[in-house]
């Protein structure tokens, strides 16, 4: 008979979700646990709405209405203060709790302070947890710490599991409702062909929690791929493993039989290194096949000797040629970049958006360096104090939370928002043929930049738009050619076009886009003068306002729709009717309409003439 016999798992949220769909949790970890008990415990669950901040009340609810023993509650490091809540709710309603996860295992003894934290798994769950369910807090249970007598208990390390396949499928019936889809038909979800890395980069934690590189075979995959196989709806599924081409045959394998028995329904994320996709060019076209769709590239930086700091072996010639095969074979290639290394200043920065462009790259992320509990760089940093904040809350590689030999966390945060600035290419911008088409480029373009830096929890809305204008400053001084060619077929401008970003009355930034000789050019002058726009204004404290008003439940439910919408084209009249009915995208859209709308009702007021609009 099993020690503990009702159970309720938990994933806590990170304190702001990245805002982008494939972030949105699939509880993968907990369903790992699950499984591993699912035939010793008498009841499992999971609370309601737990992937956006109602989780707090559902969870107290789940507990009011049925008793669980155990409370098992996963985190990372940027999760953390909420699993330390979650944890104070279970052990209010006579719970026991253990932790596990990246940032529990990298620092035990911190996580066991806390009085409502009772037990706490190190590394690898799915044994340990099952021992811990069977037997209690008991030596004989390796893998584990607990308090005892005013002190810890360790029971010693417990061996990696080297038969992944032993490993239980998620038990991914346990899920909860998400947006209208359960179990296993969620349109995003997560599947892990493998555990571990052969690399050990500096600023990874996959080496402390998952060591060495151990892979599923590909017959186990594939058995898991078709139980997420719906051939009537493309998902969205996330290959999450550390390098999924670390051996080749075995890839090709999984695609074989995945092409063998018609599993392609599928919209494909994975990352790997550069230098896997150009040993992977013969089977490209079967990644290709399977739905392989966007491959994300560790590239880090752009100079070699920060690349030798951080472990990473990245030759840039692979870089290039890696780019250009995913290009040959219609796969996305996203760019992954990290700022602040110790040594680096704001000039060599500055190559970074730059660099990422000459590649040719569609997407980039520009990301700061983040020591994580559990990493080389977070003892390093430690040590020579420069780590900034211990706020776990920040730890979500796009708040800085150390400073360099050159820049503080205020110079990072610039120099974040300069990347994503100086990154556009604004070729969508240019090739608007009117006012109406060129303020929606242009607005997106700053919508992504003020998003990106409300993940920051420590910049209120003052911070942002000081951030985002001085970025836009910074780019100016860089004296940017920005110019596209004009099909013969396209519609003239019949005159230039000017859209003002105002920072205040006497700060601002005029965008004129102009043509001439077949090309349109943009061009920007700071206008530092306050005389009156001779277009539409962008006032960017009200932009920063409405940005930081929309609630992220509701940006992550609407870019969830979207993706669905992307991925499935003939059900959108479906999903449609569904997301209208969201209504916190509902009023979400109001606002971020109305900052188009107001603008356009003031220019018919003027009735066609000289444009000196706010947008409202």
């Amino acid at each position: 008979m099993a020690y503990f016999k009702h159970i309720c798992f938990v994933e806590a949220p990170q304190a702001v979700i990245t805002p982008f769909p494939r972030y949105v949790t699939d509880c993968i970890g907990i369903l790992y646990l699950a499984a591993a008990v699912k035939d010793i415990a008498e009841s499992l669950v999971i609370p309601d709405n737990y992937y956006n901040d109602r989780l707090f009340d559902s969870f107290r609810s789940l507990l009011k209405k049925r008793k669980c023993d155990l409370v098992a509650i996963s985190c990372m490091t940027g999760g953390f203060n909420n699993a330390v809540r979650l944890a104070e709710i279970a052990k209010s309603h006579g719970s026991s709790v253990v932790l596990g996860g990246f940032h529990p295992t990298a620092l035990p003894d911190e996580v066991l302070k806390l009085d409502c934290v009772d037990l706490v798994v190190l590394g690898e769950g799915e044994a340990t947890f099952r021992e811990l369910v069977l037997k209690g807090p008991s030596r004989e249970v390796r893998g584990i710490a607990w308090k005892e007598n005013g002190g810890i208990t360790y029971t010693g390390e417990r061996p990696l599991i080297e038969d992944i396949d032993s490993i239980a499928f998620p038990l991914r019936s346990l899920r909860p409702s998400r947006l209208g889809e359960k179990g296993s038909d969620y349109s995003i979800d997560t599947i892990y062909t493998s555990r571990g890395c052969p690399w050990s980069c500096s600023f990874c934690a996959n080496s402390h929690m998952h060591q060495y590189w151990r892979s599923r075979s590909p017959e186990n995959v594939v058995e898991e791929i078709a139980l997420l196989h719906n051939p009537k709806k493309k998902k969205l599924l996330k290959i999450w493993d550390a390098n999924f081409l670390t051996n080749i045959k075995r890839v090709e394998a999984i695609c074989d039989l995945m092409i063998e028995r018609g599993l392609t329904n599928f919209k494909i994320m994975m990352e790997t290194r550069a230098k896997d996709i150009v040993r992977s060019e013969r089977i490209l076209g079967k990644l290709r096949k399977i739905g392989l769709k966007t491959a994300g590239l560790g590239i880090e930086s752009p100079n070699s000797r920060t690349l030798e700091l951080m472990n990473k072996s990245n030759a840039m010639g692979d870089v290039s040629r890696a780019i250009c095969l995913m290009n040959q074979h219609a796969i996305d290639p996203e760019g992954y970049f990290i700022i602040g290394h110790h040594t680096e200043n704001m000039t060599e920065t500055m190559a970074y958006p730059e660099f990422a462009k000459a590649l040719g790259l569609p997407l980039a992320l520009f990301m700061v360096i983040t020591p994580y509990p559990g990493t080389k760089i977070f003892d390093e940093y430690r040590q020579e104090g420069n780590i900034t904040s211990f706020d776990w809350d920040l730890y979500n590689n796009f708040s800085p939370v150390i400073k360099t030999e050159h820049m503080d966390p205020a110079a990072l945060v610039k120099m974040m928002a300069y990347c994503n600035v100086a990154f556009c290419s604004y070729k969508s911008i240019l090739k608007k043929e009117h006012e109406p088409g060129i303020l929606v480029s242009f607005l997106y373009e700053l919508f992504q930049t003020a998003f990106l830096m409300r993940v920051n929890l420590s910049l209120g809305e003052e911070e942002i738009r000081e951030a985002v204008f001085d970025a836009y400053l910074v780019y100016l001084g860089s004296s940017p050619v920005l110019e596209c060619e004009i099909a013969d077929s396209a519609k003239k401008l019949r005159r230039a076009i000017v859209v003002r970003l105002q920072d205040s009355p006497s700060r601002a930034i005029d965008y004129l886009i102009e043509e001439k000789d077949g090309k349109r050019t943009l061009s920007m002058v700071k206008r530092f003068d306050g005389k009156p726009s001779a277009g539409p204004v962008i006032r960017l404290d009200e932009l920063v306002a409405a940005v930081c008003s929309v609630p992220m439940d509701a940006l992550m439910h609407l870019l969830y729709r979207v993706e669905i919408f992307s991925n499935n084209p003939v059900r959108t009249a479906d999903q449609l009717f569904s997301l209208l009915g969201d209504r916190e995208v509902r009023n979400m859209g109001r606002k971020l309409v109305a900052l188009y709308t107001g603008w356009l009702r003031g220019k018919e007021s003027k009735g066609g003439t000289e444009i000196n609009q706010k947008i409202f």
